[in-house]
């Protein structure tokens, strides 16, 4: 059957909404994002690897992979408490950056992130998110099947909405250097993350 051009653009509109709906809500990995964008500090590398997952995950949830997920659920509660482990660490970490903010200053090189850290932590932050399985896969792939012939243009919808909302967290922040020239200004950022991911962290732990 043939699909009108007006069709398929609602159905990419639809999707789009979806996936930023999705992933614009204050999370830890949009709070590495904005860390790492502010810092200048392999943004393309963060963003890049945001993005790729996302584009991944979506097309898993429209293959159905989703439904495989519902049934195991032992395996969500795995990937629950390790990302909650991974969080509350992360968390310690920020809390101590605010309260030494010597240890990981803005303006200087001391105590950044390598590519392999900041590598290995997206990954960490992506993949060990149940919420990502949960809302991206099983939502998101439920939402695609549900225009049927038309599924994979609603992918390419929310994987657009990636996209555009990565690319501009990430290379947006640098906006905002100019505020955080103030060692100040890194304290609170740092104590923000650090509330953000410890209350994550221990949300996911609680599985609520």
């Amino acid at each position: 059957m043939l699909m009108m051009p007006l069709e398929i653009f609602a159905t990419v509109a639809t999707g789009l909404g979806a996936g930023l709906a999705l992933i614009i809500a204050i999370g830890a990995q949009n709070a590495l994002v904005l860390r790492q964008g502010i810092r200048g500090e392999h943004v393309g590398l963060v963003v890049l690897v945001c993005m790729l997952s996302d584009i991944v995950l979506i097309a898993a949830g429209i293959f159905g992979i989703g439904a495989v997920i519902t049934a195991a659920p032992a395996v969500v509660v795995v990937i629950r408490l390790a990302g909650a482990a991974f969080l509350i660490g992360y968390a310690v970490l920020a809390a101590k950056r605010a309260v030494h903010p010597g240890t990981l200053h803005a303006s200087t090189q001391t105590g950044t992130m390598s590519r392999k850290a900041a590598l290995i932590t997206v990954l960490t932050l992506t993949w060990l998110n149940p919420h990502v399985y949960l809302d991206t896969v099983l939502l998101l792939g439920t939402l695609a099947n549900q225009h049927g012939e038309l599924r994979w243009w609603f992918g390419a919808g929310a994987a657009l909405g990636s996209v555009v909302w990565f690319s501009a967290l990430g290379f947006g922040a640098k906006l905002l250097r100019p505020v955080f020239a103030k060692p100040g200004a890194w304290r609170v950022l740092d104590g923000l993350i650090a509330a953000v991911m410890l209350f994550l962290g221990i949300k996911m732990a609680l599985g609520v």
